[in-house]
């Protein structure tokens, strides 16, 4: 069975942790052991894993995407938002992490970040247990 993980995001680029969210729907799965899937289903969006402890992290990696990327080139596509399609490819849509013992399985810094490149918006996040 799929769940969903309702997003909704304030900014126009923005990490958005989703760690606890993760592990609640983990919870009330009860599933002890296998692989949590995360995808997400949206054109400009991402979702990563990476340092939850010092925000500066998640800072310095939307202001570099942003350098790699910035909003107001000239893109073909006319729409406004292309940086944003190129920034949630380069991110990737889906994340896997290991379930042990009712747990998911990161390290102690890190943490699940959905990733904003076209907001403010409604996302979802698609979760799955193998």
């Amino acid at each position: 069975m799929v769940r969903y993980i309702n997003v909704k995001s304030k900014s126009r680029i923005e990490f958005i942790d989703v760690t606890e969210i993760v592990q609640s729907v983990l919870k009330e799965s009860g599933i002890k052991d296998g692989v949590c899937c995360l995808y997400v289903p949206h054109t400009t969006a991402g979702i990563t894993i990476n340092e939850g402890a010092d925000p500066s992290v998640q800072r310095d990696i939307l202001n570099t995407l942003s350098k790699l990327v910035p909003h107001d080139l000239s893109y073909f596509h006319r729409e406004g938002n292309a940086d944003a399609h190129i920034k949630s490819t380069i991110v990737g849509n889906s994340v896997n992490v290991i379930v042990d013992e009712g747990k998911l399985l990161l390290g102690t810094w890190q943490s699940i970040f959905f990733c904003e490149f076209d907001g403010p918006r409604h996302r979802r996040i698609a979760v799955k247990f193998l």
